[in-house]
């Protein structure tokens, strides 16, 4: 029988959807490796930096949505009793502002674009539930975070570095309009899944000589992903939708390996771990 604590660390992972954790890791690595990396010791306080933000953001999510849940997410941590909003508040507060913390340690560069991402943060928290254009705040939050990781690395945000994070942004911006329909019920139109094409669209321009092969290799992984989440939503006579959101969240990790190719082995392996331990905490952790 789960004690108390447990029940209160299991509220505090479900606020926080830290199955998706490895997704920022992975977002961190490849801004990093786009940009030539870096010091090691700047790289483990961006790591540390963007999960704070993640975790923070993910609880204030919760803080505003306080209301929209009691109606129709009552399962969720506050609605159902197990933590209070006040309490919500301020863990997402505090973490938002370690996390500000942590990310200084860079350097003035990357505490800017740290600003920066925790404002889309608060922004989307506030009014991703009003607006029907919220997917595209989304979109900029994981945006930037690739910008956040490339900042102190050798090379910094080159261009290759901002059209990787603008696919990236695409590619969320597509899963978070399906998101949205899991809890407002409507018809489900297939021109948002169009976006989630973006990263092999720019795979496809990009990937040249030694590159091609590898590049159509991780596109093909990729494009097969996608298609068996799609399914979930649109070719099963039964939709369901939460397990093609999911499905196509921990599908960021591989949009990452597919920009940054992976060159070695080693890298290979990273990425490779990072897909699978986001499908593993998914099974115990709900990704939305």
């Amino acid at each position: 029988m789960a004690t108390g604590w447990q029940h209160h660390l299991r509220t505090l992972l479900v606020l926080g959807r830290v199955s998706n954790l490895p997704t920022v890791w992975s977002n961190c690595l490849a801004g990093w490796l786009l940009g030539g990396g870096g010091s090691w010791r700047d790289f483990v306080f961006i790591v540390l930096g963007a999960s704070l933000l993640y975790l923070g953001g993910m609880f204030l999510n919760d803080a505003f949505d306080v209301d929209f849940d009691r109606q129709r997410r009552p399962e969720r941590p506050i609605p159902s009793g197990m933590i209070g909003a006040a309490s919500v508040w301020r863990w997402g507060l505090a973490l938002l502002g370690i996390g500000l913390v942590c990310l200084a340690v860079p350097g003035n560069d990357t505490l800017f674009v740290a600003l920066l991402l925790s404002a889309a943060i608060l922004v989307y928290d506030a009014v991703h539930k009003i607006i029907a254009f919220s997917p595209v705040l989304m979109a900029m939050c994981r945006f930037l975070l690739v910008l956040l990781a490339a900042t102190p690395s050798f090379r910094g945000p080159t261009g290759l570095v901002i059209w990787s994070a603008l696919v990236l942004g695409s590619y969320v911006a597509g899963l978070s309009f399906l998101a949205r329909k899991e809890t407002w019920p409507a018809s489900l139109r297939f021109w948002p899944t169009l976006l989630l094409a973006a990263p092999l669209v720019l795979s496809s321009v990009i990937n040249r000589g030694q590159w091609m092969f590898r590049g159509v290799l991780l596109s093909l992984v990729l494009g097969c992903w996608i298609l068996l989440c799609l399914r979930h939503a649109y070719w099963t006579a039964q939709r369901h939708i939460g397990r093609c959101v999911g499905s196509l969240l921990a599908g960021i990790v591989l949009v990452d390996w597919l920009a940054v190719g992976a060159g070695g082995l080693g890298w290979n392996m990273v990425f490779a771990g990072l897909f699978a331990l986001t499908l593993a905490l998914q099974r115990f952790v709900p990704a939305t």
